[in-house]
């Protein structure tokens, strides 16, 4: 078996603050490494995210940090030679820095899409700054972080060779079960968002309102001074990824709230539930199409619309049980070592199809 040679280039693998990518990229990088792969992440150099770093070195793939597409084209033979060079959203620059990749790459080109319903909209409206609609059928692959009716419409209306679900996933061995006191009865973790924030209102502040004698937490940055927040509502304004299992650990349920560009595609489930999931920390979370899916209502995950069915869930007995199969689930199909599999199939299932050069064929790739 030889390995295969990847190129991302994305938002952020060094720091996790305020953004998702750079756990989901983890979790994912890191499992391929385990399957023989050799990484290199091109990460674009931004003060807020080098003042907030929670990883310096890896040490399972090779991290660079770049200050501009001039010194990004300084990686033109690394790029060139990949067996496959992935871009993801929100990449500064990822217009420019796409449009360089399908130029020069011999192998794979992909884009990973992990907020593909807001990345549709905007290309909608004409104002999505990191990728063209011209560009996506010069990509050989879109993975997308959304299922469903989604991936026809790539391939339909902008001419995607092939638009396939990548679902994001968890690493099991960094997110498990911890035996710790619970501090909260119901917790959130995920940075402000203006058409999150009524659900949060809905989902948590409002039950913490009418439940004074329990406990409540929202983790998380950039929330408004002007909120209001219960008196038993802690807030902590950032949880590093080496904390959050200990976090999950001390609640007694966690929130997942979508935004609302996922919440109308559906299919869309958030990295923050299959590491809640992994550390079987039962999850109340918001309704939207697809995450029956995964999540099966009342067994592995409770479903809730109003402040009302949470302080219903809440009082319930059966937490440990629904945690318990939520960990299951992962287990099951959910997990980095799962999604890595997955995405070296797709990477070889393009490979096939692309004009030579192919990339070598990788034993056990559907494994």
């Amino acid at each position: 078996m030889r390995r295969l040679d990847i190129v991302v280039i994305g938002l952020s693998l060094s720091s996790s603050w305020g953004n998702g990518h750079a756990t989901t990229y983890r979790a994912l990088l890191k499992a391929l490494t385990a399957r023989g792969h050799a990484i290199t992440f091109l990460e674009r150099e931004q003060p807020w995210y080098a003042a907030n770093r929670d990883l310096q070195e890896p040490g399972w793939c090779r991290l660079v940090h770049y200050r501009s597409l001039a010194e990004l084209q300084s990686f033109t033979r690394e790029i060139a030679a990949a067996d496959a060079v992935i871009v993801g959203s929100y990449t500064p620059e990822g217009i420019a820095a796409g449009t360089y990749v399908q130029r020069i790459a011999r192998g794979v080109t992909a884009f990973y899409d992990i907020d593909t319903p807001v990345t549709l909209a905007a290309l909608e409206r004409g104002d999505c700054a990191y990728l063209s609609p011209e560009q996506i059928q010069g990509y050989d692959l879109y993975l997308s972080f959304t299922g469903g009716p989604l991936l026809q419409l790539i391939e339909e209306r902008y001419g995607s060779p092939a638009a396939r679900a990548l679902y994001c996933s968890v690493d099991t061995e960094s997110y498990r079960p911890l035996d710790s006191e619970k501090r909260w009865d119901l917790s959130y973790l995920g940075t402000y968002s203006a058409d999150r924030q009524p659900i949060l209102e809905r989902l948590l502040i409002e039950p913490a309102r009418r439940m004074p004698e329990l406990r409540f937490a929202v983790a998380g940055p950039q929330y408004p001074a002007a909120i209001e927040w219960p008196d038993n509502v802690e807030r902590i304004d950032h949880v590093a990824p080496a904390d959050h299992a200990a976090f999950y650990a001390a609640s007694r349920w966690t929130l997942n709230v979508t935004r609302a560009d996922m919440v109308k595609a559906g299919y869309s489930p958030s990295v923050r539930l299959f590491e809640a999931a992994a550390c079987a920390t039962p999850i109340v979370s918001d309704r939207w199409k697809g995450i029956e899916t995964i999540f099966e209502n009342r067994r592995s995950i409770m479903l809730a619309s109003t402040a009302q069915d949470v302080m219903r869930i809440l009082g319930q007995k059966n937490a440990a049980k629904i945690g318990a199969a939520a960990r299951r689930v992962i287990e099951q199909g959910h997990s980095a070592a799962h999604r890595a599999a997955e995405l070296e199939g797709l990477l070889l299932e393009a490979a096939a199809s692309k004009p030579a050069p192919a990339m070598p064929a990788v034993a056990g790739a559907a494994s």
